[in-house]
C-alpha cells in the first residue's frame, strides 16, 4: 500500500470567504414558513429566526476554525476514505490513548472542552495518572471527513476503521468511548474486542429491554420505559427520515441553512436537560459551531445516511460484551438502562452511575462530570 494513505498529516481548516459570504447571502434570503399553531412541533419560529439572525451577524466561524486546528487536527486514508481526526498526546509519560467517538447531529467539536483536562489534567485540577493521549476522529460523511460514494460505511465498518486508525497512531492499548452513534461504534469495537481494546465507556448504553425486563421493570426502569417510549412516539421523527429516505431531506439539509439549523437545533431542544431553552446548556455558539460542521461540507445527506447503512447492519448479538466497560446515564438521555440491565449484557461492568443532571450531548452540557466519568471508569486499567 502506498504510504501516502497510511500516513496521517496535518490538516489546516480554511474555510474561503466566499463560502461565508454564501451562507450569509443564503440566510438573508431565508423563506420562512408560518408560525407554529400549537406547542410541541419542532423548534419556534421566533426562536429559529433569532438563532439565524445571530449566526448570520454575531457568530464568528473564524474562532470556531482555529480552535479546531489548535486542538491538532488532522487527515489520513482509512478502507479507501479520507478522515479528519483531532490527536493531542499528552505530556504526561504513563497517559493512556483514548478513542472518542461523537454522533449526530454532533461533531468531533463536541469534546473540545474535554482535551485539556483529558490530556493535562496537573493543569486542570486533576491527577497526573489520570492522563489520557487524545483521538477525536470525524465520521465518514461528517464533518471535514470524505463522504462514502458507496454503501456499507455503518457503525461496523467504521469500528474497523478505528481500531486500525489506533494502530496507525502507534498505540498497542486504548481505551474507547462515544455518545449516540460513537456508542454503536464502540459497543462494535468492544464486541471484536481487538487485542489492543483495554476497556470502554458509554454515555448511551446499547442496552434495549426484552419484554420480561419490561414486565418486571422496577418503578426507575418504568420511568426509562417511559421514556423511550415518549422518545420513539413523540421525538424520533428525524431518525425514521433519516433511516428511510436520507436523500430526500438531504437536499433541503444542502440548499437551505435556515433549514439545515431547524434540523439540528429539535434536537438540542428535545433531548438536553434543559428547563425548555437549550440554549441554557448549551450556548447558541456552540450549537452554531455543530451546525456549520455539517453546513460547511454540505454533509446533511451523508451524514443522515448512517441511519441507514445502521438499519442495515445484523442486530446485536445476544452473547454477553466481553469488554470491560463503563456507563453514565444521564437524566435527559432518551434511552437509558438500569445497572441489572446493563449487568445481564455484560461480563465485566467496570463503572454504572445515574447523574444527576445533563442530557444526550453529555460533552457539551456536563463536560466536567463527563471527564471525571472517563477517569473513574478507566482508572482500574492502568
Amino acid at each position: 500500500m502506498s504510504s501516502q494513505l497510511t500516513t496521517v498529516e496535518p490538516f489546516r481548516v480554511e474555510v474561503a470567504d466566499g463560502e461565508l459570504d454564501d451562507l450569509a447571502r443564503r440566510l438573508a434570503d431565508t423563506r420562512w414558513p408560518d408560525r407554529e399553531t400549537g406547542a410541541d412541533q419542532g423548534p419556534e419560529l421566533d426562536r429559529l429566526r433569532a438563532l439565524c439572525e445571530h449566526w448570520a451577524t454575531g457568530y464568528d466561524w473564524r474562532r470556531c476554525e482555529r480552535e479546531i486546528n489548535d486542538l491538532g487536527s488532522f487527515r489520513t486514508v482509512l478502507d479507501g476514505l479520507g478522515v479528519h481526526l483531532l490527536h493531542a498526546r499528552s505530556p504526561e509519560p504513563s497517559a493512556i490513548p483514548l478513542l472518542l467517538c461523537h454522533g449526530w447531529p454532533g461533531s468531533v467539536l463536541e469534546f473540545r472542552r474535554l482535551v485539556g483536562p483529558l490530556t493535562d489534567p496537573v493543569a486542570h485540577g486533576g491527577r497526573a495518572e489520570d492522563a489520557f493521549h487524545v483521538v477525536v476522529p470525524s465520521m465518514p460523511g461528517f464533518g471535514f471527513s470524505d463522504k462514502p460514494t458507496t454503501t456499507g460505511w455503518g457503525p461496523s465498518r467504521i469500528a474497523d476503521a478505528w481500531i486500525e486508525l489506533m494502530g496507525r497512531l502507534g498505540y498497542d492499548e486504548w481505551v474507547a468511548q462515544g455518545g449516540d452513534w460513537g456508542s454503536a461504534v464502540v459497543e462494535a469495537i468492544s464486541r471484536r474486542a481487538p487485542s489492543g481494546l483495554l476497556g470502554a465507556h458509554v454515555n448511551l448504553p446499547m442496552v434495549f429491554p426484552t419484554a420480561q425486563e419490561v414486565a418486571d421493570a422496577t418503578p426507575d426502569e418504568q420511568r426509562m420505559i417511559e421514556r423511550a417510549r415518549h422518545y420513539r412516539s413523540s421525538q424520533d421523527g428525524y431518525a425514521r427520515q433519516q433511516s428511510t429516505r436520507p436523500q430526500t431531506i438531504g437536499y433541503s439539509l444542502a440548499d437551505s441553512p435556515a433549514g439545515l439549523a431547524a434540523w439540528i437545533y429539535t434536537l438540542f431542544q428535545d433531548v438536553t436537560d434543559n428547563d425548555g431553552d437549550p440554549e441554557l446548556v448549551v450556548d447558541r455558539d456552540e450549537i452554531l459551531d455543530e451546525v456549520m460542521m455539517y453546513w460547511l461540507p454540505n454533509a446533511g445527506a451523508s451524514s443522515a445516511r448512517l441511519y441507514w447503512e445502521a438499519l442495515r447492519e445484523p442486530g446485536p448479538s445476544s452473547e454477553p460484551n466481553p469488554t470491560p466497560t463503563g456507563f453514565s446515564v444521564f437524566p435527559g438521555e432518551a434511552v437509558q438502562a438500569s445497572r441489572r440491565w446493563v449487568e445481564r449484557r455484560y461480563t465485566d461492568v467496570l463503572h454504572y452511575r445515574a447523574l444527576d443532571q445533563g442530557g444526550h450531548f453529555a460533552a457539551l452540557e456536563q463536560p466536567a462530570v463527563l471527564v471525571e466519568e472517563i477517569r473513574t471508569t478507566f482508572r482500574s486499567l492502568r
